[in-house]
């Protein structure tokens, strides 16, 4: 491996838990059905977040408003308005912090993300690292054929950074999404499993799927990315 230069991260569940978004963005949409539905806001955001822990995606709003009588159209449009441009409240893990501060000492530091662009900046600017990164790539929804495993938001961080792939790392928590991609590019891969994780039960489909190195937290990544620069 080239010396190490520069460490990208992954945002969603690497370095916040993904829920307290979902759950912020649950609170703020069942203020809005009371007063534009009626409903009861705390019971309406009970009803989003017991969907949500049961595992449902992609249409727990449709279930909110058939549960109580209520058409799907034209509301749920509004409620995924409300969704996504809430300004949601957010704390980093506990350990993410102190490792960014660390590492950045070391290495140049990146962030490539996907989704709905202004909310990952969102939710960025409410962790208070909008600054932490010198690169930050967002791949939004109308480069949703790209979305990570796809290599194109690796590859373009690296164009940014002026970099090669063996001159960096990359830190994540799916292994659906976030190693395939990058070890095609030669960056060597670190995955965060934290118990409890949304995709802390999920393995690897290949070895090429899986990280170079797994973590329980980001409080052994400054010792493990130094080794792996040696």
């Amino acid at each position: 491996m080239s010396p190490l230069k520069a460490i990208a991260f992954d945002l969603d569940d690497t370095l916040f838990p993904e829920r307290d978004y979902a759950f912020s963005g649950f609170g703020a949409v069942a203020d809005w059905a009371e007063q534009a539905l009626g409903l009861e806001a705390g019971q309406a955001a009970r009803e989003l977040q017991g969907y949500f822990d049961s595992g449902v995606r992609g249409d727990t709003f449709n279930r909110l408003l058939l549960s109580h009588g209520l058409p799907v159209e034209p509301w749920l449009k509004e409620m995924i308005r409300v969704y996504r441009g809430h300004s949601p409240r957010l704390s980093a893990f506990p350990d993410v912090p102190a490792a960014l501060q660390t590492l950045g000492e070391r290495y140049r530091l990146g962030l490539i993300t996907q989704g709905h662009a202004p909310g990952q900046r969102r939710k960025l600017e409410a962790l208070g690292l909008d600054g932490r990164f010198e690169q930050v790539v967002i791949l939004g929804e109308e480069q949703r054929a790209l979305w990570k495993p796809h290599p194109h938001p690796f590859q373009r961080w690296l164009e940014v950074m002026q970099l090669r792939g063996e001159e960096t790392a990359y830190v994540g928590d799916n292994p659906v999404r976030d190693f395939h991609g990058s070890r095609s590019l030669g960056m060597w891969t670190v995955r965060i499993r934290r118990a409890g994780g949304q995709h802390a039960l999920e393995e690897p489909a290949s070895p090429e799927h899986g990280p170079h190195v797994e973590l329980p937290d980001m409080r052994g990544l400054p010792e493990v990315l130094g080794a792996a620069a040696q």
